[in-house]
């Protein structure tokens, strides 16, 4: 686990997030917000709020809450491969700000039982009301994501609830999995050339006559 600690002298990582541009935090537009599922949320769908656009970041009335006890695991499918750079999370008050957040590379529909194995990077949160943290991503590791699960196993305060105002996602977008589109052009070759064979057949027909 990566531990982040503020003291003087510490270059521990983490940039200036107001210092950032609203368009290095637009992966929420990549996100195929149809198939994104949260589990353990209390109200349904609710977990798709919490991916907005960066000037919206500060919008207290868009969260996600936990349910039955404080975890919290989102299931985030891409519409392409991307390549994760950062991520930022605004947590909630009175202690119910998540304290861990695990991130797993392309392991899609998730449960709370998968999330027990080895995750592929984990960061200890700060209580960040204002979106000033930013959180590095390993840059081999989230090279290429298609699929992103972000595990919430406690929060601050040993609440019963744990409760997510804003998640940034910072990275570029590298290519689309609309295969359907290039598998069309390749189907329309045969067509045209069976269409050429016909007209050829004809024309030597005419001529035979």
């Amino acid at each position: 686990m990566e531990h982040h600690h503020h003291t003087g002298g510490c270059n521990c990582g983490k940039d200036d997030a107001n210092a950032e541009s609203a368009d290095q935090f637009n992966l929420f537009q990549r996100i195929d917000m149809e198939k994104l599922t949260t589990l353990n949320e209390v109200v349904e769908d609710s977990g798709k709020n919490v991916f907005r656009p960066w000037e919206d970041r500060l919008n207290r009335e868009k969260f996600v809450e936990s349910d039955a006890d404080e975890e919290l695991l989102i299931n985030i499918p891409f519409s392409g491969s991307v390549k994760l750079k950062g991520i930022i999370v605004i947590g909630g008050e009175e202690g119910r700000n998540p304290s861990r957040i695990r991130l797993f590379k392309n392991r899609p529909f998730m449960t709370f039982e998968d999330a027990e194995a080895k995750c592929d990077q984990e960061f200890e949160l700060a209580l960040d009301q204002n979106g000033s943290v930013i959180y590095p991503t390993k840059a081999v590791t989230f090279s290429s994501v298609e699929h992103l699960s972000l595990h919430f196993p406690s929060n601050q305060g040993n609440q019963d609830s744990t409760k997510i105002m804003y998640i940034g996602l910072k990275g570029d977008f590298i290519k689309s999995n609309r295969v359907g589109v290039v598998n069309a052009v390749y189907e329309a070759r045969p067509m045209m050339e069976d269409h050429k064979a016909d007209v050829k057949s004809q024309t030597q027909h005419q001529l035979n006559f």
